[in-house]
């Protein structure tokens, strides 16, 4: 095992901009790749013609996604943790980080599995699948995809932070957008060729189980084929549970992992709502989330990217290059969030007939839920760059917070008082509302680190 002095000199001495170039633009281009294949499904189960499938794709999202929350809580602090090791020059330190990151993953996600299969279906119904058309379509995906799949789900993401945490994008990212590509070829083959009429709900969970399989072979192999010139190990050791590593790891990853989760049941309780008003309009807001997805993956994409960076430079103690660097990220994530913005308000109904051909009331309901949705954009970004900023830096308690407030504390409160004034759309201005506020506050938070943190002038020399 030996330090890769290729990514050392990326933290240390790499033009800024280019850093961020190497660095984040594999991962935004990966998590582009991740919404699209999403939205593949979507798409492919779209020409079915049935509601209740489309609306079972958007039931189990939120289950499916608290993969994510888990692979994210032991990914995110994991990489953050590892990063900032390195930038100290504890390298053992950092290769018990990506054991403990890995074995904790590994455990909880089994877990979680068991739950949901001892629970699935009081658990569906919670979700907003309590049509019956629409639970018996979400209850095969649930076990296709988390019962059986969701080890090679939450284990791909897991390593491709690790991976990154060294400063190796575009081999993480080749690792997700494998799994992201092979997902799209394999929908259409088992949805409409393998298997029969009816059964499409099960080939799009088949397709997404392989192709996750598939890119954690990748990253096992990727693994195996650089371990003597990197720091990461899988290896469960004794030292894996000193040096405060997990404590460290679970403060950093915890409010990652809340993000998702506390997304997952905003998410829900909106589902649930909106499906008080009929299948179609829950349809038609599946529809419009996974739209507005894209802005929100291309900013997660440049957070993750940056993450090593900021984590390597507060470390080492170069705060210049560090503020420079979350600077500059936020600043380009909020530009093509804006962009994004723009498009869904010019081409709203147009974005969602892609996914819904038929029926008018839900493509008219998904375009209005997509017009409100992506207003909050741009704000979304800003927060989301500053929450990824103190988990870098190893302030969990400030990521926590904003965390909870991004997601949870705000919107579902604001989901059920807009209900009063709006049964339909005032549920959903919750969403871009409580962006705004998030953002605010995440600045304020921000600009006083920085304060706390900024570089002391040298002491001028007295004059004899």
């Amino acid at each position: 095992m030996k330090e890769n002095t290729k990514e050392h000199a990326l933290f240390e001495s790499s033009p800024i901009p280019l850093a961020i170039l190497r660095l984040a633009l594999p991962t935004v281009i990966g998590q582009a790749i991740l919404v699209i294949y999403n939205m593949a499904d979507t798409f492919f189960i779209g020409l079915t013609g049935s509601d209740a499938m489309v609306s079972a794709v958007t039931v189990c999202t939120p289950a499916f996604m608290f993969l994510s929350a888990i692979s994210n809580l032991f990914g995110v602090g994991g990489s953050s943790v590892i990063s900032r090791s390195l930038g100290c020059r504890l390298t053992d330190r950092a290769q018990r980080t990506s054991a403990f990151a890995f074995w904790g993953c590994l455990l909880t996600t089994m877990l979680y599995a068991l739950g949901v299969w001892l629970l699935l279906d009081p658990f569906i119904d919670a979700l907003g699948g309590s049509d019956a058309a629409v639970h018996a379509h979400a209850r095969g995906y649930l076990i296709i995809t988390v019962v059986l799949g969701g080890l090679c789900t939450s284990m791909s993401a897991l390593l491709a932070h690790l991976v990154r945490s060294e400063g190796r994008s575009t081999q993480s990212s080749i690792g997700i957008v494998l799994g992201g590509l092979l997902n799209i070829v394999l929908d259409p083959l088992f949805m409409f060729v393998l298997l029969p009429r009816g059964q499409e709900i099960l080939g799009a969970a088949i397709a997404t189980t392989l192709s996750n399989l598939l890119s954690t072979l990748y990253f096992a192999l990727l693994l195996r084929r650089m371990r003597r010139n990197t720091v990461l190990s899988v290896r469960p050791m004794p030292g894996m549970f000193s040096q405060g590593i997990p404590s460290a790891v679970l403060s950093c990853g915890l409010p990652a992992c809340l993000m998702t989760l506390f997304e997952n049941i905003s998410y829900a309780v909106l589902d649930h709502l909106i499906a008080l008003n009929g299948v179609a309009m829950q349809a038609g807001l599946g529809v419009a989330k996974k739209v507005n997805m894209l802005a929100h993956s291309i900013v997660r994409g440049m957070a993750q990217g940056v993450l090593p960076l900021v984590s390597y430079s507060y470390a080492s103690g170069n705060h210049v290059r560090m503020r420079r660097a979350e600077t500059l990220s936020m600043i380009i994530s909020v530009a093509l969030a804006s962009a994004c913005m723009a498009v869904c308000l010019l081409f709203s109904e147009p974005l969602i007939t892609l996914f819904i051909p038929h029926g008018t009331q839900s493509v008219h309901c998904g375009a209005r839920f997509l017009r409100i949705l992506c207003i909050g954009g741009p704000f979304s970004a800003c927060a989301y760059a500053i929450i990824s900023f103190f988990q870098a830096v190893g302030c969990g308690l400030r990521s926590f917070v904003l965390a909870i407030l991004r997601k949870g504390l705000l919107d579902i409160p604001l989901m059920f008082l807009l209900r009063g004034i709006s049964p339909v759309f005032g549920i959903v201005w919750a969403t871009p509302i409580t962006d705004v506020v998030c953002c605010v506050v995440s600045l304020l938070m921000f600009f006083s680190f920085l304060r706390a943190h900024h570089p002391q002038p040298a002491p001028v020399p007295a004059l004899d």
